[in-house]
């Protein structure tokens, strides 16, 4: 129906006359569209109609530009429906940053409590029990590691190992540790491994490439070889710590003082050490830093790292009083400087893979903390340090 205004000022021959199609007269002053010399007059283009009432809409962006469009023809008024209508949520209904925040550091604390008190008890339970837990996480951690190779990140500039391959030596890591256990040695298990998979690597359909035996022997360097000291540092120093005050109040049921051997002390010095540095660095980073790292890792700070350090340096000191081992403040100095240069380099390490995979997490098995590489990369080296840092410099001390 046409608008009484329209209808009583303009006579039936000039609407006749105007085009009865509507135009869009845009006018947009962003950089995408060129400027015209032209000026535009509004009222001399057919905007109005016999029959809707036009329209001339305004629209502002975030930024500067203004944007104007001068329709010819309104819309339609829809009949009305008993659709009900969809109201999006308000902004202050969705959690903010700070809540998600908020509840990723909750999680992270809570699951890190949850595995810190299941670790501590598997660490002094030791035996086959440590044995096969340590085995389970080796698994799941060489399954992320080959899921990291086969990500687009890496496989842009090489060609993955097969999937059958990354599974054999997902299986190769595991067993490992149990090897170590049974036999008491590495060096064996480690050649046969690495012969195992030559042997998968060539027998598969195509041509093999260097870069799939490079990143599976990689693979079983870091996810199975250097996690196996730690079968070593707990079960095979089976001497007695005997300046061990614990150990005179250990019960009898669960083992008495001979449970407390120097592997049981020096795998707990080790592994608290590693959580200070960590812990330490983390705060420290947040609170003081300012000086990047390095660029595998552009969270971490020199500041950060520092302190992180002193903190792994004054734990392994305060547990070398508590458990009496190692006597010399020297020793225990030197353990603590090992401890956290190896919580670093496993850190820096993984971090690189990662960086390279283009993703943030290794996997999504933990929640608020990622994989189980995400959680054990500071571990990787400091067993192996750990372990001949004893065997070399502590033979006086019963080892």
């Amino acid at each position: 129906m046409a608008h009484p205004r329209l209808t009583n000022s303009l006579s039936s021959s000039s609407l006749r006359n105007l085009n009865p199609k509507p135009k869009l007269i845009p006018l947009c002053t962003c950089s995408c569209r060129p400027f015209s010399s032209q000026s535009l007059i509004l009222h001399s283009h057919p905007l109005f109609l016999a029959r809707p009432k036009p329209l001339l809409r305004f629209a502002r962006r975030t930024g500067p530009p203004l944007v104007l469009a001068a329709v010819g023809q309104a819309e339609p008024e829809l009949p009305q429906t008993s659709t009900p209508t969809v109201i999006p949520e308000d902004e202050e209904d969705l959690p903010s940053k700070s809540q998600l925040q908020g509840s990723q550091l909750r999680n992270r604390v809570v699951f890190g409590l949850g595995i810190g008190i299941s670790v501590g008890g598997i660490v002094l339970t030791g035996g086959w029990v440590f044995v096969v837990a340590l085995a389970a996480a080796v698994f799941t951690g060489a399954r992320e590691y080959f899921e990291l190779v086969r990500s687009r990140g890496i496989t842009a500039g090489m060609t993955p190992p097969p999937r059958y391959v990354s599974r054999v030596c997902s299986v190769i890591c595991a067993l490992m540790p149990l090897f170590v256990m049974y036999r008491g040695h590495i060096d064996v298990s480690v050649t046969s491994a690495a012969f195992v998979l030559a042997t998968a690597l060539l027998l598969q359909r195509g041509s093999p490439r260097f870069a799939q035996l490079s990143s599976a022997i990689f693979g079983l360097f870091y996810c199975g070889y250097l996690p196996s000291f730690w079968v070593k540092l707990r079960c095979s120093l089976a001497a007695p710590a005997l300046n061990t005050k614990i150990g005179a109040t250990w019960p009898i049921l669960l083992g008495g003082q001979a449970h407390w051997t120097v592997g049981l002390v020096v795998t707990l010095i080790t592994i608290s050490s590693v959580i200070a540095a960590d812990t330490f660095a983390f705060l420290g980073g947040k609170a003081f830093g300012r000086t990047p790292l390095t660029s595998v890792s552009p969270k971490k700070t020199w500041e950060g790292t520092i302190i992180g350090f002193c903190g792994c340096i004054i734990t392994s000191v305060v547990l070398s009083k508590i458990f009496s081992w190692p006597i010399p403040l020297s020793s225990a100095i030197g353990l603590g400087v090992l401890n956290f240069l190896g919580s670093v380099f496993g850190d820096l390490t993984e971090s690189m893979i990662k960086r390279d995979a283009g993703v943030k997490d290794s996997g999504t098995l933990i929640p608020g903390h990622g994989g189980v590489l995400d959680r054990a990369d500071s571990y990787l080296f400091t067993g192996a340090l750990a372990y001949n840092f004893v065997k070399t410099f502590l033979p006086v001390y019963g080892v």
